[in-house]
């Protein structure tokens, strides 16, 4: 009797704990007391109108879907007590279909016995089970001794069908089954008939023909899922379902302009400039003997037998490596060249006044010119006031790269090693200490920090560096600066500008004044053309050279689009140089972009040797970011890629645009800044004036919110649609980025942030692979997708040297999964791991040595996440069909089929795709797939693409896709149409039915 007593005294205290949990989990209140006196009022209540009754009465403001929920559960749970006192000491009988949870007590050659509380149960075969393995079985046959049918050996929480078993995830809710689709036996039509007659007359023999009641005809070819039309509740007649539709942001003046012509056109120059390439190279491997080339072809051949072909494959190709290793003399800087550089800034003139304009005034607006010094003096200035007495200075920059920089060189004029007194934060890099007085950040960084501290107590002063640009980040930072100044009275805000849009800034914080600094450039010269530019990089090249060639010393500064573009150019300019020999003074080719390491982007401040030119190649970062002295002469073809949000395909793409005309002004000022300088304008003075628009079109206008809204709704701010924007983003992109949170999970049926939703606010990720991380939780495999998101985090790990193209491919090749590209990137970091994270690995297998150290600590920073937030890390060990659903649960809405014609569809709006050709899925296509990005080059390219079951799109995403009926008219379905195939034998216009659908 008291072993008796004990069992029931540890249920209620277990049930206890689970309502606990749930009241935690829904409300967030952790409190045993109110789950013990919840407990007894739902005991003590005759239905759940008699409970929700008695909750309103004591105050309890629950909401009513979880009250039901909650009173389901402990009817549930408190009905097992009652059974406990039937029990009897016999053995408890098993009921057929019904599920119970076990452990393996026994393990033998013909099954594995299965012992539970009062029972005890046979599986026949061969199981790879072991003993003490906690198991999930449905009975097949009752009797003395069952017959048990193992569903899954999982150690389970609680479950509908019994009390310890669950099938959904505590973090997600998702639904856990990961039971693969094996491919099954299919047999014929007529041995199907042949079948359901013999059984019918008693006369089946299940040796010679298949038992058609254990055959599943159902594959994956018929399985159907759409999409769910129902709104949820908070967005009832704004949603997309309700016929609300979210057009593109309109980022080009002109479509239909000379300019807009010139950016479609360039991508058939690249794609047509890389195709002459790879034919040179191709003739000219061609050209070889072919004995010579057995010895590469044969995949058996000794590699010292592929020496001297290698040699002959590396000398065909055009030397791409020459203008990378070209270095500009290293100058180094004492303290008194340092000091005499910072009295000769602009901004030194005016430090004084600077300094009382600060004190007077608790939010500054400071105008200055690229150059000026306000980025880099501004925050020393204030150290020597004594403003970081209270706090630290924070600088926010709009690029990480940025950020890097200027905190090293301010760390250098201030006299200490990077990460002391001065230092840099960025997205997964923490370069600062305690002792840290002088912060630069990306506004990104300090957005994070004030979703744990809206009062950002760390900070004296906040300084938004280069606003103009109107990063999506800073537009948040302003309206939450602004309610910050309201509540704290000792924090000041200065922001800085490169434009003169500071009065648009003074009038959002209420009239402040505005502070310019004089800036010392010099006159420019804006040189047009007289025709719109049919091919704008080719000119871009010819007009460098003209430049180089035939106009007095000075560097050049060169803008283009992105990196391919940009390491084309340098290429083609190299060739160019090495054409010319000795009859041409040296031309230093500099690239710059941001995904370059730093002490190669450091290599552009320093000046070129006597007697050369340095010429640097960059992105749109050199518009006011960097600061290059030396600049002489801009060439601007007038482009860059500018990110916007694409409803059709419900992401944000990358666009050729044309820039807009304060940022041409820009570009024009870098010529400036040393003396008086040329700007050569690719385009013509009508094109400036009628197809740029005046600015850029700010980000928060034109890109997707999803993480914003993820971001303020962590921070309590609910009303979005009245938060203190500056400019208002579209009311159709609020409602899109809300849809999507809601079909991930994060907000409720009202819009609120759930449990899950303020975990994934934790993580340093967008939405998709922050919950793609939480469900790798919930199914056991979160060791393997946080090394997956860490190395979908950092630029391709892969390159390919264009002298040795054939051979990167087949060591890449090497690490391909049949799964997908994201297992190929996990393969490719346990290799090297188990290679001890070794350098010459990468160098020998075409892998980016840098990016692997990068993708490391992206690793390790997310491991610290984890452990602090008590989040378990499992592997999977070889079970990819869990990373996979883990994968699926997180970009569900970038899924696709196969279209039988060719490539595949989208399935939230039938958009024709393709696998892109790096893909280790390629030449495998599966039925099914989901990816992470689509790339635009010659066609619509899925970047890491993950094959999935059909299956899981319903289980991970309830609110966006359901199963259908295989034999429903769906809407896929409705659009297919009979397409003949072509025969030679008949006329060119015969029609006859075939297999094929399109």
């Amino acid at each position: 009797m008291e072993e008796f007593s004990a069992l029931l005294e540890l249920q209620q205290l277990s049930l206890v704990a689970q309502v606990t949990q749930k009241i935690e989990q829904n409300i967030g209140i952790n409190s045993k007391p109110l789950a013990e006196f919840v407990l007894h009022l739902a005991k003590s209540s005759a239905d759940l109108q008699d409970f929700t009754k008695k909750l309103e009465s004591n105050g309890a403001d629950f909401p009513q879907e979880f009250i039901r929920q909650l009173f389901l559960f402990i009817q549930t749970n408190s009905s097992e007590s009652k059974k406990l006192r039937k029990r009897s000491r016999s053995r408890e009988r098993l009921y057929a279909g019904k599920l119970y949870e076990g452990k393996v007590s026994k393990v033998m050659t013909y099954g594995v016995i299965v012992q539970g509380d009062g029972w005890e149960g046979i599986i026949k075969g061969s199981k790879d089970l072991d003993r003490n393995q906690k198991v999930q079985v449905r009975v097949i046959e009752e009797g003395e001794n069952p017959e048990l049918e193992l569903v899954r050996a999982e150690n389970l929480a609680s479950n509908p069908y019994y009390e310890g078993q669950s099938e959904y995830g505590t973090l997600t809710g998702i639904k856990l089954d990961i039971t693969n689709r094996v491919a099954k036996p299919r047999i014929s039509s007529p041995e199907l008939w042949e079948s359901k007659i013999m059984q019918a007359a008693g006369i089946h023999d299940p040796s010679i023909h298949p038992d058609i009641s254990t055959i599943d005809q159902e594959d994956e070819q018929d399985i159907e899922v759409e999409l769910v039309q129902d709104e949820p509740h908070f967005l009832k007649g704004f949603s997309a379902k309700s016929g609300g539709s979210l057009a593109p942001v309109k980022i080009v003046r002109n479509p239909d302009g000379s300019l807009a012509r010139s950016a479609m056109n360039q991508g058939i120059m690249a794609k047509e400039r890389r195709e002459e390439r790879e034919f040179q190279q191709k003739e000219a491997l061609q050209s070889m003997p072919r004995d010579i080339m057995k010895a590469w072809e044969d995949p058996t051949a000794a590699p010292e037998s592929r020496t001297l072909i290698s040699a002959l494959k590396t000398s065909s190709a055009p030397d791409s490596s020459d203008w990378r290793s070209k270095r500009p003399i290293n100058s180094s800087r004492n303290s008194a060249m340092i000091k005499e550089q910072r009295e000769h800034l602009p901004i030194y003139q005016l430090k004084n006044d600077l300094l009382g304009a600060i004190s007077q005034h608790r939010v500054l607006i400071v105008i200055g010119e690229t150059g000026s010094g306000k980025t880099t003096q501004i925050t020393q200035y204030l150290v020597e006031k004594g403003y970081t007495q209270k706090g630290k200075i924070g600088c926010t920059q709009p690029r990480r790269m940025a950020a890097m920089s200027v905190a090293k060189r301010v760390a250098e004029e201030y006299g200490c090693k990077l990460g002391t007194q001065v230092g840099y934060s960025i997205r997964f890099e923490d370069c600062t200490s305690p002792e840290t007085i002088i912060k630069y950040m990306t506004d990104g960084t300090l957005l994070r920090e004030a979703l744990v501290d809206r009062n950002l107590s760390a900070y004296s002063v906040i300084m938004l560096d280069e606003a103009h640009e109107r990063n999506i980040n800073t537009d948040v930072l302003f309206g939450i600066l602004k309610s910050t100044l309201e509540r704290r009275k000792d924090l000041r805000l200065i922001v800085t500008s490169a434009t003169l849009e500071a009065e648009k800034f003074s009038a959002y914080f209420n009239d402040c004044p505005i502070f310019t600094i004089a800036g010392r450039n010099f006159p420019v010269e804006i040189y047009y053309t007289q025709e719109p530019e049919h091919d704008y990089l080719e000119a871009s090249l010819d007009t460098v050279m003209q430049i180089h060639l035939t106009e007095p010393p000075g560097d050049v500064l060169l803008f283009l689009t992105g990196q391919e573009e940009i390491d084309t150019a340098c290429q083609i300019l190299h060739e160019r140089m090495s054409q010319l020999g000795n009859s041409a003074p040296p031309l230093i080719i500099l690239p710059v972009y941001s995904a370059q390491p730093t002490e190669i982007q450091g290599r552009i401040f320093e000046p070129a040797p006597e007697g050369s030119r340095k010429c640097v190649i960059a992105t749109n970062i050199a518009e006011a970011s960097l600061t290059i002295d030396g600049i002489y002469y801009v060439v601007d073809p007038g482009f860059a890629k500018i990110k916007a949000f694409n409803p059709k395909l419900g992401m944000d793409t990358l666009i050729v645009s044309p820039i807009s005309q304060s940022s041409a002004k820009q570009r024009a000022g870098r010529a400036g800044r040393t003396g008086p300088g040329k700007c050569f304008r690719l385009y013509t003075e009508s094109a400036f004036k009628n197809e740029m628009l005046p600015s850029t079109v700010p980000e928060i206008q034109r890109t997707n919110l999803a993480m914003t809204v993820l971001t303020l709704k962590a921070m309590g701010i609910n009303d979005l649609f009245h938060f203190d924007f500056m400019d208002p983003p579209p009311v159709q992109t609020l409602v899109s980025a809300m849809e999507t949170l809601y079909a991930l999970g994060a907000l409720d049926d009202e819009g609120l942030l759930t449990r899950l939703g303020r975990r994934m606010a934790e993580f340093p990720l967008e939405p998709q692979p922050a919950k793609m991380l939480l469900t790798a939780v919930d199914l056991g495999c979160a060791d393997e997708v946080i090394t997956i998101v860490a190395m979908l985090s950092v630029p391709n790990v892969f390159y390919r040297p264009r002298d040795k193209q054939a051979i990167a491919d087949q060591k890449r090749a090497k690490f391909h999964q049949p799964e997908g590209d994201h297992l190929t990137l996990l393969t490719v970091y346990e290799s090297w791991k188990s290679h001890k994270f070794s350098n010459p690995w990468c160098f020998e297998n075409f892998i980016q040595a840098r990016a692997m150290k990068r993708a490391q600590d992206i690793r390790n920073q997310l491991l610290g996440i984890m452990e602090r937030y008590n989040l378990p890390v499992q592997s999977a060990k070889s079970d990819y069909s869990k990373v996979r659903k883990a994968i699926a649960s997180g970009f569900f809405s970038h899924a696709a089929r196969k279209d039988p014609k060719e490539g595949y569809r989208t399935l939230i709006d039938n958009h024709q795709i393709y696998i892109h050709p790096s893909s280790s899925l390629f030449n495998r296509a599966p039925e099914w797939v989901v990816y992470h990005e689509l790339v635009l080059t010659t066609k619509e390219y899925m970047r890491e693409v993950c094959s999935i079951d059909p299956k899981w799109l319903a289980d991970v995403a309830p609110h966006f896709f359901k199963k259908v009926d295989p034999s429903a008219l769906t809407s896929r379905k409705r659009e297919e149409k009979i397409d003949p195939l072509f025969n030679r034998y008949e006329e060119k216009n015969a029609w006859r039915l075939t297999r094929r659908k399109g």
